[in-house]
């Protein structure tokens, strides 16, 4: 057995434990995520994460650390899609807290939720990881296509203003009412409710839907963009390992990450710039590993230790500027504070 694959079986195992662990023993009865649990939770996957990069880091490579082995440069690009997929997972969060709030489910509720979300979205991005490896490996043009929506998204995240989202309007949701009874006034525990002999969807299950069709759409950004950073320039392939592990342990750190960031995702004001230059930043490094050859330009291809870097100072940047310049909150013109009421003079004796 080859070090790839017991990788991809210490992978497994610490996928499966962890979720067996979190619904049969953590979680077993809803409850309200404390700042506290969020925070270790958080910092556990992260740790999680970086020792499974070392591993790898420490394995033999094959080829030069080509895509069919391991070792420094592998590990290099597993790292580097990890944080692409961190950075882009928190862009995320904000469309959680607009759906939770937007069908008023509770905070005790919230965990089961994102679990079974996770859960889902876990088997969606393997079906779509592993055919966007076969894909890129037999068709090497559809790197221009994927290239070129990075470019697009991370344009025009650059440009567009902040929209409210509104999930109750949601054409998804929509469309769902339309096929399955809903009971909009009932918001959990259940995904489903039996009344008068009849199964009803709750609230809960609308979320659930919502979380996944979420997922989906930020895929389409999220697995070109971690692809970019995975592919051999040399035999223009992506090992699925690097690519699904990234993807994976973000995601399962995604939950803990909303509850320990609910209350501060504001104050993040330039993370949405910083990842548009991200997304612009790996779209075009994807197309410059075929170059366009009609305007006379070569391939070229940028060290993985070059675009890590490149990453994690935009990222750097944007949080410090965040943080150095905050928000001002300005009261409607409207609004006049009123002085306070005097007390009345006691007449004099």
């Amino acid at each position: 057995m080859d070090a790839h694959t017991v990788m991809w079986i210490v992978f497994g195992v610490i996928i499966a434990t962890v979720l067996a662990l979190d619904l049969f023993v953590l979680h077993k009865k809803p409850h309200a995520v404390s700042l506290r649990e969020a925070m270790l939770w958080s910092g556990a996957w992260i740790t999680i994460a970086l020792i499974y990069g070392g591993v790898v880091w420490l394995l033999p490579a094959e080829s030069g650390g080509s895509a069919s082995g391991l070792g420094p440069v592998v590990a290099q690009r597993y790292l580097a899609g990890y944080v692409i997929e961190l950075a882009l997972s928190v862009d995320n969060l904000f469309v959680f807290a607009v759906i939770f709030a937007a069908l008023g489910i509770k905070r005790e509720y919230q965990h089961k939720l994102l679990f079974w979300g996770v859960f889902g979205a876990l088997v969606l991005r393997a079906l779509f990881i592993f055919a966007g490896v076969e894909l890129i490996a037999r068709f090497h043009w559809l790197m221009y296509i994927f290239g070129g929506i990075l470019v697009f998204t991370g344009i025009k995240l650059l440009f567009q203003g902040d929209k409210e989202l509104d999930p109750k309007k949601s054409l998804v949701i929509r469309a769902a009412s339309r096929v399955l009874p809903v009971k909009p006034e009932i918001g959990g525990p259940s995904f489903w409710v039996k009344i008068d002999g009849r199964w009803y969807a709750t609230m809960l299950f609308v979320g659930l839907i919502l979380v996944e069709f979420t997922d989906v759409v930020f895929a389409i950004d999220s697995i070109p963009a971690v692809l970019t950073v995975a592919i051999d320039p040399e035999t223009k392939k992506a090992d699925p390992l690097v690519v699904y592990a990234s993807n994976a342990f973000a995601i399962m750190g995604l939950r803990s990450l909303y509850f320990a960031l609910a209350g501060i995702m504001a104050a993040f004001r330039f993370l949405k710039y910083g990842l548009a230059v991200i997304l612009t930043f790996v779209g075009i490094k994807m197309i410059g590993m075929l170059g366009i050859p009609p305007a006379g330009i070569e391939p070229f291809k940028v060290p993985i230790h070059w675009s890590l870097a490149f990453i994690g100072g935009v990222l750097a940047v944007t949080i410090v500027l965040s943080l150095a310049i905050r928000k001002k909150v300005e009261l409607p013109a409207e609004i006049k504070v009123e002085p306070l009421p005097q007390p009345a003079e006691k007449p004099a004796a």
